[in-house]
């Protein structure tokens, strides 16, 4: 049977390399002038789109800071624990900014904020059947190119209807960033081996903590000095546009769908990504077998976890350090970029000391999948509480959420790269299943954080971080009992069969191709019974 297998990979790959000697001089000429190889090339372009993609989910957390209209009441509320500002305030009552416009309470902020999770959930499980039928390319940049349109409208349909319109819209907002975790995945399942994995994967991944930087840093500078709020959405709104259009040139959503990639590093992406060539496209994804699978459960408590503490971070930093620790507009903007920086630089490090622990065979894939999500859970969760209890040493605390954003850069070389390990084939639906749930940590967080903070004290956030504690710390256990570092049996069911005991059916299509196949399903199935 394996030699069989061997035959008809082998079979396609000839006929890959017919098909490619049959191309115009126009690809010939591209193809010679590619010396990065492509597979870096998708890497770098999916790091800008993930860049991307978290500068507009970041835009409300930093402009809302200048839409609202901050109000100090001294006679109604007394906080003995509050921390000077960059500048002090005598009247009873100030307007900071004259392009505040909205009164909104902390929960309505809070809510505002958990728009986004709300609509990037409901597309996760759509993405990833998109992802899985029709290619990642386009489900992931049309996705972010809509995103891209309706963070430029934000500040015109905000001002005509209010908290009500701009709630409405971050869940548009949200809906075409649904699919890009699922599509992305799908595409590394297919151009990233698996000794390359953490490396390439940190880079990818990086995108976001880039993003975060990025778009803090650049908002404070757009908002500084009074500047009105909607440069930030115009700003980066176009940077959207313009990430489109590098997409729709440079990336494929498979090696052999490339027109231009080399030979020799299609050879090389054919023998050693582990994706099956010969799955049948009338396959059901096997939610039967994925929602019966503890490592995939593990997986989905993981990244609860880690967005519980990532969204704490991401949403409400910029609140703490303007609102809490009293910094201006400006230098809030470029302090909250520092966490994420710390990450990215932590995360390429973690990334080449994992793959080369992995090809030195220092240590296995899962315990290395173990080790780096720990380091990711339990240095952020001591760190923040330790920010916590700085009290107002500002630097101290800035330092301290510096160093447990840098930690949190160990996640993208242990459970953020698993769904690779366990389902290469199959990477878009357990991805999509994944985030689907852990999404609800976006939506959650900054609400909860609203109503546990609704005067904004250094006391009320310390509760709050206690609650990212406790997250963290619960769901590293939880994955650390139940993860695994290899593919799962049912990625390829042809390949592995059927476990001891399988009473739920097929997982394939009953309509098979070759008479090869049909007696490997069968086999497994007759052993059951």
């Amino acid at each position: 049977m394996e030699e069989s297998k061997a035959i008809r990979e082998e079979s396609l790959i000839s006929r890959e390399r017919a098909e490619r000697q049959k191309e115009s001089s126009v690809i010939s000429f591209l193809r010679s002038c590619c010396v990065i190889p492509q597979r870096y090339v998708f890497a770098i372009v999916g790091m800008i789109g993930l860049c991307n993609a978290f500068t507009m989910r970041v835009t409300l957390n930093m402009a809302i800071t200048q839409m609202v209209k901050h109000r100090h009441y001294v006679k109604e509320h007394f906080d003995p624990d509050a921390c000077p500002g960059d500048s002090i305030i005598f009247n009873k009552t100030a307007v900071i900014n004259q392009h505040a416009m909205f009164e909104w309470d902390e929960k309505t902020q809070g809510l505002l904020l958990s728009g986004f999770y709300y609509g990037y959930s409901s597309t996760q499980l759509l993405g990833g059947y998109l992802a899985q039928n029709f290619g990642g390319k386009w489900v992931l940049g049309l996705g972010l190119l809509s995103t891209a349109l309706f963070t430029f409208l934000t500040p015109f349909i905000t001002r005509m209807g209010g908290s009500t319109s701009l709630f409405i819209l971050r869940i548009i907002v949200g809906m075409g960033e649904g699919p890009t975790m699922p599509a992305l995945s799908y595409m590394m399942a297919g151009w990233i081996p698996p000794h390359e994995r953490a490396f390439l994967s940190a880079i990818i991944f990086g995108g976001g903590q880039i993003g975060n930087i990025f778009g803090s840093i650049v908002s404070g500078m757009l908002l500084a000095n009074g500047r009105d709020w909607a440069y930030v959405f115009y700003f980066f709104g176009g940077f959207g546009l313009f990430w489109f259009t590098l997409w729709s040139v440079l990336c494929y959503s498979e090696p052999k769908t490339h027109p231009y990639i080399s030979t020799k590093e299609l050879d090389y992406l054919n023998k050693t990504v582990k994706r099956t060539n010969h799955i049948n496209k009338r396959d059901p994804v096997p939610w039967k077998a994925i929602i019966r699978s503890p490592p995939a459960w593990a997986l989905l408590v993981a990244n609860v976890g880690h967005d519980w503490g990532l969204f704490t971070i991401v949403t409400d930093l910029p609140k703490y350090t303007h609102d809490v620790l009293k910094f201006n507009i400006a230098t809030t903007g470029f302090l909250t970029g520092l966490p994420f920086m710390a990450m990215t630089i932590c995360a390429f490090g973690f990334g080449f000391i994992c793959d080369f622990g992995i090809r030195k065979q220092w240590h296995s894939v899962k315990t290395a999948r173990k080790i780096y999500t720990t380091i990711a859970a339990i240095g952020p969760a001591i760190c923040i509480i330790l920010a916590s209890y700085s009290g107002c040493n500002r630097n101290a605390a800035m330092v301290y959420f510096i160093i447990s954003m840098g930690l949190m850069g160990a996640y993208y070389s242990g459970m953020k790269v698993n769904t690779l390990d366990l389902a290469p084939n199959y990477a878009a639906s357990l991805t999509s299943f994944i985030y689907t749930a852990s999404t609800f940590a976006g939506i959650i967080t900054p609400y909860l954080i609203g109503l546990l903070t609704p005067d904004s004290t250094l006391v009320q956030w310390r509760s709050a971080f206690w609650v990212c504690f406790g997250m963290l710390v619960g769901t590293n256990i939880v994955y650390c009992i139940w993860l695994e570092g290899e593919q799962i049996w049912w990625d390829d069911v042809r390949q592995f069969g059927y476990p001891p005991g399988w009473k739920h059916g097929t997982l394939i299509s009953q309509e098979e191709n070759t008479p090869q196949d049909v007696e490997l399903i069968e086999k497994p199935l007759k052993d059951l019974s």
